[in-house]
C-alpha cells in the first residue's frame, strides 16, 4: 500500500471565508452572516484587533470544548436563525446551534469533492454509507455523482436537517436512505444482512450518543469500528474517509489503524491535517486529522 501525506486546504468556497482569527476566536462569513466563535487552535496574533470585529452573532462557552454547549450573542438586527448557502451546485441551510456549529463542516469539501472524483471515475454503480453524517453535506454529494447512499446519524433532527437540504438542492429523486440509528448498531446489523458499500466514510465525534443514549467514545469505541467497516466493504472497494476532531491522536495513528484493516486491498493511503484559509493571509487555520483511502485507478 503507498502512503502520501498531504495537508488539505478548504480553498472551494464562495459562500464560507475565514475572515480572521486569533486570541483563541475565529470570524467566519456563512453566506450573509458573519459570526464570532471560540477556536482553540487560533492562539497568534489577528490580523485586525478583535474588538474591531463586526458580526452578526458571537458564540460564548464556558470552556473551550469543541462539543461543548454556550449560548449565542445577537450583535445584529439582521442576524438570522437559518439562511441559504450553496457548494458547488448543492444548495443548504446554515443555522446556529446550542454547539458553536453552523450546520455544515466546511472544511470537509476537500472530501466532498474527492467522494464525488472517486465515484465519478469508477465506472460501474457505487454504493456508500455516509457515517455520522450529520446535516447531509457528504450525502448529497455522493448522490449527484453518480451513487446510491445509506447516511446514518443518531440524531432525528440532523436527519431531518439533511432531507430540508437535499429538497433545497433539488436532488429528491437521488437514492439516499436517511437512518436514524447508532453506528455500531447498525453496522454489525448490516453485516448480518449481507449489505456491502463500495465507498465508507466516517466522521466520529470524540464523544457521543446514540438515539437509545448508546455511548460513542472515540478512542474505545473506534478499533472495533475499523473492523466492521472492514467486513463492510465490498470485493472492489473504491474509498475509506476516516476524519477525527478534538481527540488526543496523531493523522499517523489514524492512518496506521486504518491501513491495518485495508493491506489486502492495496490502493494508496493518504493522511494528515485539514485546514481553512484565511482571508487575504497566508495563514491557515487547522481543524481536524483525516486518513483516506483509495483503490488503484
Amino acid at each position: 500500500m503507498k502512503t502520501e501525506t498531504k495537508l488539505l486546504v478548504a480553498d472551494d468556497w464562495d459562500d464560507y471565508a475565514l475572515l480572521d482569527s486569533g486570541h483563541l476566536q475565529k470570524l467566519e462569513r456563512f453566506g450573509s452572516q458573519t459570526v464570532i466563535r471560540p477556536d482553540p487552535q487560533a492562539f497568534w496574533e489577528p490580523a485586525r484587533p478583535v474588538e474591531t470585529w463586526r458580526a452578526d452573532a458571537r458564540f460564548s462557552s464556558k470552556n473551550n470544548d469543541e462539543d461543548g454547549s454556550g449560548n449565542w450573542e445577537i450583535l445584529s438586527p439582521k442576524a438570522q436563525d437559518t439562511w441559504p448557502m450553496r457548494w458547488n451546485g448543492l444548495t443548504f441551510n446554515a443555522r446556529r446551534t446550542a454547539f458553536r456549529h453552523m450546520g455544515v463542516f466546511q472544511e470537509h469539501s476537500v472530501h466532498w469533492r474527492f467522494a464525488q472524483e472517486q465515484i465519478r471515475t469508477a465506472g460501474r454503480p457505487i454504493n456508500a454509507l455516509n457515517l455520522f453524517g450529520y446535516t447531509g453535506m457528504m450525502s448529497l454529494a455522493c448522490a449527484t455523482a453518480g451513487a446510491e447512499v445509506v447516511h446514518l446519524d443518531a440524531s432525528p433532527k440532523s436527519n431531518g436537517y439533511g432531507k430540508e437540504n437535499q429538497s433545497l438542492s433539488g436532488l429528491d429523486d437521488k437514492p439516499i436512505r436517511w437512518i436514524a440509528d447508532d453506528a455500531m448498531k447498525f453496522t454489525a446489523r448490516e453485516i448480518r444482512r449481507g449489505n456491502r458499500y463500495d465507498g465508507i466514510i466516517l466522521d466520529p465525534p470524540k464523544f457521543g450518543r446514540g438515539p437509545k443514549n448508546e455511548t460513542w467514545r472515540f478512542e474505545e469505541n473506534l478499533p472495533e469500528l475499523l473492523d466492521t467497516v472492514r467486513d463492510l466493504l465490498s470485493d472492489q472497494p473504491r474509498f475509506v474517509i476516516l476524519t477525527a476532531y478534538a481527540v488526543r491522536l496523531s493523522y499517523l495513528a489514524l492512518a496506521q489503524a486504518l491501513a491495518d484493516r485495508l493491506k489486502p486491498f492495496g490502493g494508496t493511503m493518504e493522511m494528515g491535517e485539514m485546514a481553512l484559509p484565511q482571508k487575504d493571509s497566508d495563514r491557515l487555520l487547522p481543524t481536524a486529522i483525516y486518513a483516506r483511502w483509495h483503490a488503484d485507478a
